[in-house]
């Protein structure tokens, strides 16, 4: 997985010339491949670490349940707006001291959090601690795009992604094994102390990638890249590509508890295990998309990818309606090859919304991880309203369909059509 400096003509949008397979990889690269995944799980596992101790902090605090609530929806919120700032900031100042500013605030923030009396100001340090952290995300996607062509830059996405898909997989278990043998501060301090660690490599082992060419001009010409991204069509279609495949994920997470335990009557032992298997199929995708971007292109993986997920999701509406008592299986067997195809999808997508003016590839990177995580917020708690006096599934996967469906259009409509023209 060598690394390689991208051509003039790749970060001034020209058009490539024939691919050139003679350059040498880069000195440390596999190191710094380990420092962007370090960094960009840092935000969700800030997200899931906390979950264990949420009970407990409303006895801790005397706090009402929708206060302690926002500690986790705010931190969210926290982590998609942040990025529409961070993705340009790094644009303007370079990638290496926004990263830098950011991991210092995630790591001060979580000694602040250790340190909170109320809830109030826990909850003030968690939205310091997701802006802070979502420098990791936005900046870590611009950085590969620094380093790589779009098609292998899809590549490295899907590397880096599906390490990090463990992160919030396994934070919920590190944080309620750190709150019950230590207490609620001890989740803080292990997040503060993993920070401070992924910040220190980063101050010894990060680059500056990002051409010094591209931070000249000031702020005229760091507007007029900004102009030119938000005027292209292309740009707005991997974008909606991203944020509707997303939309669809988190319409399954905000629904499917629900109906396993609370319409199916299944514990949520079951739910957690079916929940894992779906989790493996979209590491299983990122893999394979690890492994083929930079062969296939990026439009192929895109276009096998949405046509998965549709498949998929049209066959969990066709099991929901024929076979409503079918318990389980009928939402998450089709649930696994969904996240297959997302696994395919995703970090293609990211990697064109991050190539199409590769001079503001940050300023792409945020928009597109707000487009993606609000979305996706919205969208699992419009679902919890929809399912609530339903007899099956067919709210959620309702829907889910209706997602992929707008994801293949802005795929063909604005993408496509873009290329073609």
């Amino acid at each position: 997985m060598p690394l390689r400096a991208i051509s003039l003509s790749e970060q001034t949008g020209a058009a490539p010339g024939p691919r050139d397979t003679s350059r040498k990889p880069r000195p440390g690269s596999r190191r710094v491949l380990i420092l962007l995944t370090a960094m960009a799980a840092i935000g969700p596992m800030g997200l899931n670490i906390l979950t264990p101790a949420v009970p407990g902090l409303g006895v801790t605090f005397a706090a009402e349940p929708a206060a302690v609530q926002l500690t986790l929806s705010l931190y969210l919120l926290g982590l998609a707006a942040s990025q529409l700032v961070m993705g340009p900031l790094s644009d303007r100042l370079g990638r290496r001291p926004v990263v830098l500013m950011g991991l210092t605030l995630a790591a001060v923030a979580s000694v602040a959090a250790i340190a909170a009396t109320s809830v109030q100001a826990l909850i003030v340090a968690r939205i310091a601690q997701a802006v802070g952290a979502s420098a990791g995300v936005v900046v870590g996607r611009a950085i590969i795009r620094d380093l790589y062509d779009r098609d292998r830059a899809a590549a490295m996405i899907g590397w880096v992604t599906s390490a990090t898909v463990v992160a919030p997989m396994l934070a919920p278990m590190i944080g309620g094994f750190l709150d019950t043998a230590l207490g609620w501060q001890a989740i803080f301090a292990f997040v503060a102390l993993v920070s401070a660690a992924i910040l220190i490599g980063a101050t010894i082992a990060l680059p500056e990638t990002q051409a010094a060419m591209m931070r000249g001009g000031g702020i005229v010409r760091f507007l007029e890249e900004a102009r030119l991204l938000i005027a292209t069509p292309q740009f707005y279609g991997y974008a909606l590509c991203v944020a509707a495949n997303s939309a669809m994920f988190f319409v399954y997470v905000g629904g499917a508890p629900h109906v396993v335990v609370a319409i199916m009557g299944r514990s949520s032992a079951v739910y957690g295990m079916w929940f894992a298997l779906a989790s493996i199929g979209y590491m299983a995708g990122n893999f394979f998309a690890a492994r083929t971007s930079a062969r296939l292109g990026v439009h192929r993986m895109i276009w096998w990818g949405t046509l998965l997920t549709l498949v998929a999701v049209a066959s969990e509406v066709a099991l929901v309606l024929l076979w409503p008592d079918g318990g389980p299986a009928t939402i998450f067997v089709p649930q696994i090859v969904i996240s297959i195809g997302s696994g395919l999808l995703m970090p293609n997508a990211l990697a064109g919304a991050v190539s199409v003016r590769p001079q503001a590839a940050g300023t792409a990177s945020g928009f597109t991880g707000f487009l993606q995580m609000g979305l996706g917020a919205l969208s699992a708690q419009a679902v919890s309203h929809l399912l609530d006096g339903a007899a099956t599934a067919l709210p959620m996967v309702l829907v889910m369909l209706g997602f992929g469906i707008a994801g293949l259009a802005a795929f063909v409509g604005l993408v496509r059509r873009g290329s073609a023209s």
